[in-house]
């Protein structure tokens, strides 16, 4: 087991890292970019941190973060990636917030509990492509809904026919649109196919009755093909389908609410496969309709999306495909 004399808590944003060494009451404040690790190097060297000693300890974003996981895997500087939930659940009652504040509580964490903590595995390449074409994809669905938008709120107000220039424009852009988007999912057809472990569990992904293509794809991206979530009920966290209490005694008695820092667009794609999960898959759909003698439609939804979590995570840790009625094919 490796041992770290120095812990660093990094808050992570798209553009700047907040650096923190809650022990030593230690900042830094540095750009997301080359120049900024540079900067990161310089500081460690001034302040005689040995980065060979050094963990850093970051919360998991799905994405922003990759650019300066990889600068840490070009040094051999050993990093560990927690929840942002599990932080903050594990700080109890806190004042004040802000980036820099957030940077010396992740290091007080990890100063808490190193010896539960081991560094993260190394990304796979292929996860960081596929992450890039998910997002592209995503950007251009986006904004075909926004120019059918506008077609439909001209017509509607203007009373304009086809040949008018921002309907013929918009309508262009979407066709244009839709065949760049199906390049991209070639793309990441292809890119699956190539590597074996994500071939096996786009595979198993795909047996299971309400997981389409974009939520195989997504599960892969945002659980690294596994690797960075092992427990479902920690993804189903991440993905804001468990409610949490919000209660205290017999004066709080605040609805059960998931937590602000879900990944809300995987959650959505669940959706999807929830509902077509009730419509298609004869156990689920029992199981939602009785659910739904006690329990709203809503409610019975995300039931149905943390069953489906479950069913995923158990069918990739045995590495088996979905059989409807297994009992009854045993």
């Amino acid at each position: 087991m490796e041992t770290y004399n120095v812990i660093l808590g990094v808050d992570v944003s798209k553009l700047t890292l907040d650096i923190s060494c809650a022990e030593r009451r230690l900042h830094l404040k540095i750009e997301n970019e080359a120049k900024g690790f540079t900067e990161l190097k310089k500081w460690c060297k001034t302040n005689k941190i040995n980065l060979s000693e050094t963990l850093i300890i970051m919360e998991f974003t799905g994405g922003y973060e990759y650019r300066f996981i990889q600068y840490c895997e070009s040094i051999s500087l050993a990093y560990c990636r927690i929840s942002g939930l599990e932080i903050k659940r594990s700080m109890g009652m806190t004042r004040g917030k802000s980036d820099k504040v957030d940077s010396f509580r992740i290091g007080q964490y990890g100063e808490e509990r190193i010896k539960r903590l081991t560094a993260s595995k190394p990304l796979d390449k292929d996860i960081l492509t596929l992450k890039q074409l998910l997002s592209f994809r995503k950007r251009l669905v986006r904004e075909n809904a926004g120019l059918a938008s506008t077609i439909k709120e001209r017509k509607h107000m203007y009373e304009v026919n086809k040949k008018d220039v921002v309907v013929q424009i918009a309508s262009q852009k979407i066709k244009d649109n839709e065949l760049h988007i199906v390049k991209i999912e070639e793309e990441i057809q292809e890119l699956i196919k190539g590597n074996t472990a994500m071939l096996r569990n786009y595979k198993i992904l795909r047996s299971i009755k309400g997981i389409g293509p974009i939520n195989a794809w997504m599960t892969i991206t945002y659980t690294e093909n596994f690797n960075s979530f092992t427990d479902p009920r920690k993804y189903a966290v991440y993905v804001g389908v468990i409610p949490f209490d919000n209660s205290s005694g017999t004066s709080i008695k605040g609805r059960k609410k998931v937590s602000h820092l879900a990944n809300k667009e995987v959650k959505q794609e669940l959706n999807q496969a929830a509902k077509a999960a009730i419509s298609h898959d004869s156990e689920i759909k029992k199981y939602a309709e009785r659910k739904l003698l006690n329990k709203c439609y809503p409610l019975v939804l995300n039931n149905v999306k943390f069953k489906l979590i479950l069913r995923i995570f158990s069918l990739i840790k045995r590495g088996e495909m979905y059989v409807e009625d297994y009992k009854k094919a045993a």
